[in-house]
């Protein structure tokens, strides 16, 4: 199974920069995508449809051109959950989950520090999230949750962690969590297999940051300890060029 995850940075324009023909190429089994930035109704689904994926789950924010989440699918999953039951979380359309027989995939995109005030909102949202997946993971075992987490890990995540360090994606309380999330029962699939260093899957628009490969991993498909023998394959895909995201990937039996 063939599990890819992409901030679009809005989908329509990611599909008029040639998002569908690189989809039908890449050929997932699903895709979760983040920041669609559209309701469905804006959205060309027979479009997608017609590059193969007929099952298709939008979870869009209440206000307009903002946030969203969606999860695409070859084959029809046996439940989807719209949201987290959170009601600031679900306003922002930042969670989506398909469950299959013997895995379950949710696309995640988690809050930007940009200032103060979104900040603290992150903090909580991140604090509300850890509480969430405890819960979820007793009767949702099998779950790779794949997304936008805005936060690099460690310093072998960002091209500068020096003239980051306090930068909202790499505070220390950020990366701490990100930690702590971890240890408490989840593995960060690429990192399982890819220990070496300028891999990226965020570059800013600005200084020709994407040429000169000076980026920020905070794009993961976190898997579930107990999967680990599953994986296969994890690798991130930066000539995909549709968003100022790269697409990351994990496969497993």
């Amino acid at each position: 199974m063939k599990i890819l995850s992409y901030n679009v940075n809005g989908i329509r324009a990611a599909i008029t920069k040639g998002f569908l023909d690189w989809l039908q190429a890449a050929n997932p089994d699903v895709i979760c995508l983040q920041e669609i930035k559209a309701t469905q109704d804006q959205i060309p689904v027979l479009e997608i449809t017609a590059a193969g994926y007929p099952f298709q789950y939008y979870f869009s924010a209440e206000k307009k051109g903002y946030s969203g989440v969606a999860i695409l699918c070859k084959n029809e999953p046996k439940q989807i959950v719209f949201g987290t039951g959170i009601d600031y979380m679900d306003k922002e359309g930042r969670n989506v989950r398909v469950d299959f027989d013997d895995v379950s995939v949710m696309s995640l995109y988690l809050p930007s520090g940009t200032n103060i005030d979104r900040l603290s909102h992150k903090f909580q949202y991140m604090a509300d999230f850890q509480n969430y997946i405890n819960e979820l993971k007793k009767d949702v075992p099998n779950l790779i949750i794949c997304g936008d987490y805005n936060i690099c890990h460690q310093a072998i995540d960002i091209h500068d962690p020096i003239r980051n360090a306090k930068v909202s994606g790499f505070l220390p309380e950020e990366r701490e969590w990100l930690d702590t999330f971890m240890k408490n029962g989840f593995l960060d699939s690429f990192r399982m297999l890819n220990p070496e260093p300028h891999h990226y899957s965020w570059w800013s628009y600005r200084a020709n940051a994407r040429n000169n490969n000076k980026g920020w991993r905070i794009d993961y498909n976190l898997i579930a300890e107990n999967m680990k023998d599953r994986v296969k394959r994890a690798y991130i895909l930066p000539d995909a060029k549709h968003s100022d995201h790269c697409p990351v990937a994990i496969e497993i039996d």
